[in-house]
């Protein structure tokens, strides 16, 4: 089964490594590169983030930017990497205090990406242990519950609104206990799960051997990040004006920033469409990708038709502010 799952990381684009996926993509940035004067005018894009996010961005000042909605953003408090291990706790207390919240938390470097780093953290204990090991600054935030999207915005400088370029609906997979197979049988057998077969049986390392009673689904992952084993679909259906206005409304509140993801989490699809009830917990800037691209089954084409697109939308916003100064 383990031979199975390298076969379908082969064949299934969704799976290949950088090096292979995107050399077509790199020419076409190549062409607008040359279209628009600049290899990099696309980091004009969101002049209140450095270099518009294209590396090394801080989450915590992106979500700080995000302060004219705040109702909107998930609790967040930024630990410095240079403190010890019981002085970032007692922030942490004192952040968990201050706000009402109580365990679960997601710890997660203010600097990173593809989840690098992120763990969903139960107990005091747990936290110390993350702790332990050598941090940098690191965010800390309330852990919200509930069905995850990733909202990929754009709104070019002087236009009256801004659009909803994708939606990615991200989603945990789990199996299903039977009552005789262990997990990590289950894990094996099952004909999405052997694609990510060495990820999840290193997540699940601690309970290989535990047989699930009958009907019991046991979910492999909690990180909502493709590399770390979530599966992403295209949600672009559930789009709603209510939702795009809502969006749309939110972004304003950041001046500076005209295009990225956002990820959020809501306790419904309707309440999501509706454009109430979620929380932010991230905010990619200009390298963010509309994740949608990789439903499986969807064509490699496509997924580079959609991103020439995106970068294109990039490009156009960034040679605009330029053109402003």
């Amino acid at each position: 089964r383990l031979l199975v799952s390298r076969w379908m990381r082969i064949t299934h684009w969704e799976f290949w490594p950088p090096w292979l996926f995107y050399p077509p993509l790199v020419v076409y940035l190549a062409w607008l590169s040359i279209r628009h004067r600049g290899a990099a005018v696309f980091t004009a894009c969101n002049p209140a983030i450095p270099a518009g996010g294209f590396i090394g961005e801080s989450k915590a000042a992106i979500l700080d930017g995000l302060r004219g909605a705040h109702e909107w953003v998930a609790p967040y408090t930024l630990v410095p990497g240079a403190l010890a291990v019981e002085g970032k706790l007692e922030q942490v207390r004192a952040f968990l205090a201050e706000r009402a919240l109580t365990w679960p938390v997601v710890a997660k470097p203010d600097v990173g990406q593809r989840g690098l780093g992120v763990a969903v953290v139960r107990t005091e204990a747990e936290l110390a242990a993350y702790f332990r090991t050598p941090r940098p600054d690191t965010v800390v935030q309330a852990f919200v519950p509930g069905l995850e999207f990733g909202v990929f915005y754009y709104r070019y400088p002087g236009a009256e609104r801004g659009h909803v370029f994708a939606i990615t609906d991200k989603r945990f997979p789990a199996v299903t206990g039977d009552g005789r197979r262990d997990l990590e049988h289950l894990i094996l057998d099952d004909p999405r799960a052997v694609c990510m077969a060495r990820f999840y049986l290193h997540a699940q390392r601690d309970r290989l051997s535990w047989v699930p009673p009958a009907g019991e689904r046991v979910q492999l992952v909690e990180i909502g990040t493709h590399c770390r084993g979530a599966v992403f679909l295209d949600g672009t259906h559930l789009l709603t004006p209510a939702l795009e206005e809502c969006v749309d409304r939110i972004t304003r509140a950041f001046a500076g920033f005209h295009f990225g993801r956002y990820d959020l989490r809501v306790p419904s699809v309707a309440e999501f469409q509706q454009g109430r009830g979620f929380q932010i917990i991230e905010l990619n800037g200009v390298t963010s990708e509309a994740t949608s691209i990789y439903q499986p089954g969807a064509s490699v084409f496509r997924a580079w038709g959609t991103l020439m697109r995106q970068w294109r939308i990039a490009y156009e916003i960034g040679a605009a502010q330029r053109a402003a100064g």
